[in-house]
């Protein structure tokens, strides 16, 4: 099991538990409004990159990515800084706070140092059944609920279990979610995923665009069923005045990713194959797909970061995308990848194997509106994070297959 929060091809956690130019319109819409936000409206497919950070991806005329470059952060709104003083009282549920994602906000859980942070496991609790969720919110009596819980893989996993990885995530998703209406929780964060935008929206994804068409058929099961709690969180903000918020993070990496390559998602897999090659002398290394699909990688810690951010200072009904604004081709990622870890041999495509979404990259400027949230880790820098981790900690980086 993982933890949400982006594409499959970058979560984790334990079973069971666990950007636009502008603003669209109201940030604060009235809990009486019948009809989900994202119903409104479709978005503009004729967006362009203008205003987007995405100097590191080169352009051709005919609009196609190539290359990589380099551009620094975009400064967010600086005057919205955490206040401790919010923290201090509340008692914190972190579902999946045993996974990837959970632990990086665990972590910074502990420097706002809430009255109480409880993160049950999946051997505590099975979030797939609705008496062991009301029994783990009866035991908790949390005031903020963050809900990071998901069964989670990369491509193939995908392909291999898709009903698992749909029906996993819709009971866990509403159960979770309708327990803490049913309670009346201050406040409750689900985390979503990128997975759910149609197969070929315009990048940047803006939040108006998610009801355009069908996801990549890949991540569609697991897309959906995060989807649906988008729509369960705005239906009970309309009916109950439910205080529930929507996250989606694009594609996570960082120290602690799963690297068992039956799990692992595109960076921790593509750092494995890279330092099994080296290590092993071999003349090449395999990658699937053709590598000209893109991904935004955000780090683990910053999205731990904007997790926190939106649970203090955000509360409405619209959507949230979280990301670095940074696109980058997979062929061009695994050259970074092989150069930093020294593989000097050949990449061979397996182009009979699937890319997923041909392009993954989103719209922050609501996230920094919002709540100043600005991705900090530069990706050269959180890279070096990760392969230093998993060299570090190899025995536990590819032991872990759930």
């Amino acid at each position: 099991m993982g933890v949400a929060g982006a594409d499959p091809d970058l979560i984790d956690g334990a079973v069971g538990l666990k950007r636009s130019d502008r603003l669209e319109c109201r940030l604060r819409r009235a809990t009486g409004h019948l009809v989900p936000a994202l119903l409104e409206g479709h978005g503009n497919p004729t967006r362009s990159f203008h205003g987007r950070r995405v100097s590191h991806v080169g352009r051709t005329a005919s609009g196609q990515t190539s290359g990589v470059g380099r551009v620094g952060a975009m400064a967010g709104d600086t005057t919205i800084e955490p206040d401790p003083g919010f923290w201090q009282a509340r008692t914190v549920l972190v579902t999946g706070g045993n996974g990837f994602l959970g632990r990086a906000v665990l972590d910074r859980l502990s420097v706002r140092r809430p009255g109480a942070v409880l993160a049950p496991t999946s051997d505590d609790y099975d979030l797939r059944d609705p008496l062991a969720v009301a029994s783990m919110f009866a035991d908790t009596r949390p005031d903020l609920v963050i809900h990071l819980a998901a069964r989670v893989g990369g491509i193939g996993a995908n392909m291999a279990r898709p009903a698992d990885l749909y029906l996993d995530n819709l009971l866990m998703g509403t159960y979770v979610l309708e327990e803490a209406r049913a309670r009346d929780t201050d406040k409750t964060v689900m985390v979503g995923t990128i997975c759910s935008y149609p197969k070929f929206t315009p990048v940047p994804f803006a939040e108006s665009s998610l009801w355009q068409g069908y996801p990549e058929e890949t991540n569609a099961p697991y897309g959906i069923a995060k989807l649906a709690q988008l729509v369960q969180l705005q239906a009970n903000r309309a009916q109950y005045g439910q205080r529930a918020v929507y996250l989606m993070p694009t594609n996570l990496y960082g120290p602690r990713d799963k690297f068992h390559p039956s799990v692992s998602h595109v960076i921790p897999a593509l750092i494995r194959k890279a330092v099994d090659a080296r290590e092993s002398g071999a003349a090449s290394m395999e990658v699937w797909g053709t590598g000209s699909a893109s991904r935004e990688f955000l780090f683990v810690d910053d999205a731990a970061e904007g997790i926190l951010r939106a649970a203090e200072f955000y509360d409405d009904g619209e959507p949230v995308n979280l990301g670095a604004d940074r696109e980058l081709p997979i062929r061009a990622l695994v050259d970074i990848i092989t150069e930093l870890v020294g593989f000097t041999g050949e990449v061979r495509w397996d182009t009979t194997k699937p890319d997923g979404q041909p392009r993954r990259g989103v719209d922050g400027s609501r996230a920094r509106a919002a709540f100043g949230f600005v991705a900090e880790t530069s990706f050269e820098q959180g890279l070096q994070l990760t392969l230093d981790w998993y060299l570090a900690n190899r025995v536990e980086a590819e032991s872990r297959v759930i």
